[in-house]
């Protein structure tokens, strides 16, 4: 073979060697493209402890949620008990929030009150009604101005608006079932809000009544607003 046809050759193999050190030179500069992992996020977990243990629970195991999970307990505990409790059951899990739901009913004020600032100074939050819980759930009926309203009332009250809808709240048992549970999120004819909106601004107006220095007196008042305004966030 010539010397001539040997330097092509050459020639050639020197080019082709080239061209594959640009291409690796090209390919190291490029971003690597990798699709990323999913990432899964994790659900909020809330803890509800109630003095109650049938209506309370029973409400707010009907909430629906989609980006959290609420543990809902009655454990017939009250004030300054049930804070305690809510303690013991707030470590057996990472949740993210803990309520104490309570109310007023007939114990002392000192008792009312020191419980609501034992549980704020645990990092709670507290839904606590003055006088009772149904207070609550009347203020989806009734535009009820936050005056005195004895919860002796509450149960025959609610009876009354229910009775439109074939529904009946059981004072003894003090469940809330599936149908009442639609009545409360049902919305009132004529409104552009359901009875739940329109109970929360309700509750809120009136708590602005007070200016929250004695909550044992501020009658009548409830804060499960807040709880439900936060339950909202999830559904």
């Amino acid at each position: 073979m010539s010397n001539k046809r040997v330097k092509q050759i050459l020639k050639k193999k020197l080019h082709k060697e080239e061209l594959r050190r640009a291409k690796r030179r090209k390919r190291n500069q490029e971003p690597v493209l990798e699709r990323p992992e999913a990432v899964r996020e994790e659900k909020q977990k809330i803890l509800i402890v109630c003095e109650g243990e049938n209506t309370e629970p029973s409400y707010f195991e009907k909430f629906k949620l989609s980006t959290a999970t609420i543990t809902s307990v009655g454990e017939g505990y009250n004030t300054i008990a049930l804070v305690e409790r809510a303690e013991k059951l707030s470590k057996k899990d990472n949740y993210d929030q803990v309520w104490c739901v309570f109310d007023k009913d007939d114990f002392p004020n000192e008792n009312f009150n020191s419980a609501i600032y034992k549980a704020e100074a645990l990092g709670f939050k507290v839904a606590y009604s003055n006088q009772a819980f149904e207070y609550w759930l009347i203020l989806h009926f009734e535009d009820h101005q936050g005056g005195s309203m004895h919860r002796n009332t509450y149960c025959k009250k609610l009876n009354s608006y229910l009775e439109g809808f074939g529904v009946t709240y059981d004072c003894d048992s003090k469940k809330i079932t599936d149908t009442f549970f639609e009545v409360l999120q049902s919305k009132i004819e004529g409104e552009e809000h359901s009875r739940q909106k329109i109970a929360i601004k309700r509750a809120e107006r009136n708590l602005a009544f007070f200016d929250d220095s004695n909550p044992a007196n501020e009658e009548s008042s409830t804060r499960v607003f807040e709880l439900i305004r936060e339950i909202e966030k999830f559904i």
